[in-house]
């Protein structure tokens, strides 16, 4: 790039103008290295930083504010979603195996009475085990805890080998799918005899 004349200086006499010599070349004719305090026109210039809109920040922070609302409530559908099609799954298959209770109830007699055997005893045998792979899970043991929750008593006693109502009997047994109870198990309840005279109605004392 060659010098580049520009006007505004005043001549030694005084008139007039004489011609500025500014050298804008990039390159020093006498070393040959490049100068640092001339700007290459290659080089795009900086644009200035326009000032923050506050209306903007405010725009943006609403839009983002919905999109994570949106979020959480697609989130908390998914949930509701899953859990009513497993409660829907489980409330099916529930339906299912109550349906297949008495059968099973005649296979224990069937066993009680020896009568399970050969090829009998591998159906009833592969039966079940389908059923407990199913979630299908039999519940109720003489001896246990009473719980009125999961038991049916269907008689009393007393007895002073207890400290608690316990399963003295099982008359038949109770089944559940995870958390859902089927049928209730079927129970002799024995109560502790102390408990019992501790609620009975006492006579009350005649006034003289």
């Amino acid at each position: 790039m060659s010098e580049a004349p520009s006007r505004g200086a005043v001549g030694p006499d005084g008139e007039g103008e004489r011609p500025v010599v500014r050298d804008r070349r990039r390159f020093d004719p006498q070393t040959g290295e490049r100068r640092v305090d001339v700007p290459d026109p290659a080089t795009p210039k900086p644009a200035g930083e326009a000032a923050p809109d506050p209306a903007s920040a405010d725009k943006v922070a609403e839009l983002t504010e919905d999109l994570q609302r949106l979020q959480a409530e697609f989130a908390n559908y998914r949930r509701r979603v899953e859990r009513d099609r497993q409660a829907v799954g489980e409330a099916a298959l529930a339906s299912v195996m109550v349906g297949l209770l008495p059968v099973l109830d005649d296979l224990d007699r069937a066993r009680s009475h020896g009568e399970v055997e050969g090829g009998f005893a591998l159906v009833a045998d592969g039966l079940e085990a389908t059923l407990t792979k199913l979630g299908l899970a039999r519940f109720g043991d003489a001896g246990e805890p009473f719980d009125p929750t999961v038991h049916e008593a269907l008689t009393h006693g007393l007895s002073a080998e207890v400290t608690e109502p316990v399963c003295a009997e099982i008359y038949q047994p109770g089944y559940r799918v995870g958390e859902r109870v089927l049928r209730p198990a079927r129970v002799a309840v024995l109560e502790p005899e102390a408990a019992a005279a501790s609620n009975e109605p006492q006579p009350e004392a005649s006034a003289e």
